[in-house]
């Protein structure tokens, strides 16, 4: 049985000679192995069904766009993630310059689902959820993009490194940071009430 290791490895290490060949099929086989990580990485940007999946298609495109470099990427997997991201990223521009979202309507009311638990206990939940959606927006990109796809999104370092393009030292840093920010952000909302 292969480890998931053992299957970075076989991915990372395409036959050339099969790419130059046969560039559909090695990029079919990107498509299969990969199309979940790229629209994780175009959602946790983009934060909207419809847009990531036009990303991860743009993402797709591109990669088809330039299939002739196939044959020099030393890992593949790498190499889409950094494809995704800056689509994803460059939608997000577009989308903004566009039609802008605000994250909070003051008019819409606060959706909650139904449960079990008392009505107090939910309606508080659902208003810290809301304010930690705010808190993580108002976080600089620098640290809410590596916070999001690491546990929004629950990719690896390794996978936001290659996503990012940063070291997964820096990864495992900004994430750190990022929650000592909304720690001490939610502590000091909390002692205002």
């Amino acid at each position: 049985m292969l480890t998931g290791e053992a299957i970075l490895n076989a991915v990372a290490t395409i036959d050339r000679s099969r790419v130059e060949r046969d560039p559909d099929h090695v990029l079919e086989g990107l498509v299969r192995e990969h199309s979940r990580l790229v629209y994780r990485i175009a959602y946790a940007v983009l934060r909207s069904h419809h847009d990531a999946e036009d990303s991860t298609q743009e993402t797709f495109l591109r990669v088809l766009r330039y299939s002739s470099k196939l044959a020099t990427v030393e890992e593949p997997k790498k190499w889409l993630s950094r494809i995704a991201w800056r689509v994803a990223v460059d939608r997000g521009r577009q989308r903004g310059r566009t039609r802008e979202t605000p994250l909070e309507d003051p008019e819409r009311p606060i959706e909650v689902a139904a449960s079990a638990a008392p009505a107090d206990e939910t309606m508080r939940g659902a208003q810290i959820g809301s304010a930690l959606e705010k808190l993580i927006a108002a976080l600089p990109a620098k640290l809410r993009h590596p916070l999001v796809l690491s546990t929004i999104e629950e990719m690896s370092p390794r996978e936001v490194s290659a996503a990012l393009g940063i070291n997964e030292a820096a990864v495992r840093s900004r994430v750190f940071r990022a929650r000592q920010i909304l720690k001490e952000k939610l502590a000091h909302g909390a002692s205002r009430k």
